[in-house]
């Protein structure tokens, strides 16, 4: 009966921790004040965890505000250096490894191409080691300060297993490859520092609904339109990843058939979207169709050179109607594979992103839009917008950041303890898994008090 009332008392202190620290993320700075009504918390129990996590560096002061004939109020924010995460994607290209501190500023970045060599296992666990080298490196950061490692992959992702994540990822080759065990032993981090691994698809879809184009929506349906074709279902914006109502998935929408006895498909099958709207696609469509690319052209230098091609600048030479046809085509398939994800899901918004979403769409976004009207049921159709996404062609590498982040938003604040034990704090504020003599040199910020 007593170890159920102190692991009571623990969640509570750290559900506490939690919608303090979600709050100020996401909605701050604010004030003492504020943040009880957006909390729901009283003004006690605002000042003790404010006090914790002060006394943890994960708060600071953010100037202060006049209050109506009271004295002015102090903001509070979460503190950017209190922790460090680092996201990483695994692309068609390349192997992308960001630092960032915790309000997501970047740090730090290193790119690894594939070009030469795909998507060889041993390869790629290669690059992933020496980019997180390289980039704690280059900013004289310490490994024990990551919250974490999120990283997003292309392919299906199951977690049941005793190696942690394994990945199924047909289109490069990869048959249950265990990737989490792999990056674990290789990568150079200590134990507590825990990995996560998603779908790059998914991870671009919660980087969007948290600082993009999907920020406020009920639900969005994310593409990622690079090399190959994907795509993620979000429901809940903002910190809704963060409660018990958040349902998000992947999926493989780059092989739904958009064409019966179409081309044939990188994963085998035949009319796949991704036959027809990934980059990679799009450059064996427009070589057959002998456009002026050399054998050896990426998918990059091709996209480049179709739209060139069919969108030639003001007093240049007519569009090549070859071109022009390819990439209709393409904008097709996307707007009736945008159209099932809206009939199917029923999102408030689509976004459009990846490096080759990014590219073809302020080309080919009217004509997607116009498509998806024509293949949606009139009520859905009428009630989603179709947009690009908002957050670049890094958005990947961001969202595989808010993995660890907003496991640590969640628990309040704490870390995992190697094994997987659940760290608590402890009165006071003590952090458990950097003990004091290895925080920073400077005392911990004191904080004015609450009036």
């Amino acid at each position: 009966m007593a170890e159920r009332d102190r692991r009571t008392v623990r969640d509570l202190r750290r559900g506490n921790r939690a919608r303090v620290l979600q709050r100020l993320y996401f909605d701050g700075p604010l004030s003492r004040q504020e943040l009880g009504p957006a909390t729901g918390l009283s003004s006690g129990s605002i000042s003790n965890v404010v006090t914790e996590l002060a006394a943890e560096r994960l708060l600071e002061e953010a100037g202060v505000v006049d209050s109506d004939g009271g004295r002015p109020r102090t903001l509070l924010r979460v503190a950017p250096g209190g922790a460090l995460l680092i996201g990483i994607d695994i692309g068609e290209t390349r192997v992308r490894v960001e630092l960032f501190d915790l309000s997501l500023t970047e740090l730090a970045r290193t790119e690894r191409l594939l070009a030469q060599h795909g998507h060889d296992v041993e390869r790629i666990v290669a690059h992933v080691r020496t980019g997180v080298a390289h980039v704690l490196r280059d900013a004289g950061a310490d490994p024990r300060e990551l919250l974490g490692i999120g990283i997003g992959v292309p392919g299906i992702i199951e977690r049941d297993g005793p190696e942690g994540a394994v990945v199924h990822g047909q289109t490069m080759g990869w048959a249950a490859v265990p990737f989490e065990k792999l990056l674990r032993t290789a990568v150079d981090i200590p134990d507590e520092v825990p990995l996560f691994i998603d779908n790059g698809a998914k991870t671009l879809g919660q980087a969007e609904m948290w600082f993009g184009g999907g920020r406020g929506a009920g639900a969005a349906a994310i593409a990622l339109i690079g090399s190959g074709v994907g795509a993620s279902v979000i429901h809940g914006g903002e910190d809704g990843a963060l409660d018990g109502n958040h349902r998000s998935g992947a999926l493989e929408w780059g092989h739904t058939t958009v064409h019966m006895r179409g081309r044939r498909c990188r994963c085998g099958s035949i009319g796949c979207l991704e036959a027809y709207a990934g980059a990679e696609a799009m450059r064996e469509r427009w070589q057959e169709a002998g456009g002026p690319l050399p054998a050896d052209a990426d998918d990059e230098t091709a996209l480049a050179a179709l739209l060139a091609a069919a969108f030639p600048p003001p007093g240049g030479p007519a569009p090549d109607p070859v071109a022009v046809s390819i990439l209709d085509e393409t904008a097709e398939c996307l707007g009736a594979a945008v159209a099932d994800l809206i009939n199917l899901f029923l999102p408030e918004r689509v976004l459009l992103g990846g490096w080759a979403g990014l590219q073809i769409g302020p080309h080919l976004l009217p004509d997607i839009r116009r498509y998806a009207r024509e293949y949606a049921l009139r009520h859905t159709g009428a009630r989603a917008t179709v947009e690009l996404g908002s957050l670049g062609p890094d958005a990947v590498t961001v969202g595989a950041a808010t993995l660890p982040l907003s496991d640590f938003l969640a628990r309040g604040g704490t870390r995992p303890l190697p094994g997987g034990v659940d760290e608590t704090p402890r009165a006071g504020g003590v952090r458990g898994v950097l003990p004091p003599e290895r925080w920073s040199r400077t005392p911990p910020p004191t904080l004015e008090p609450s009036p």
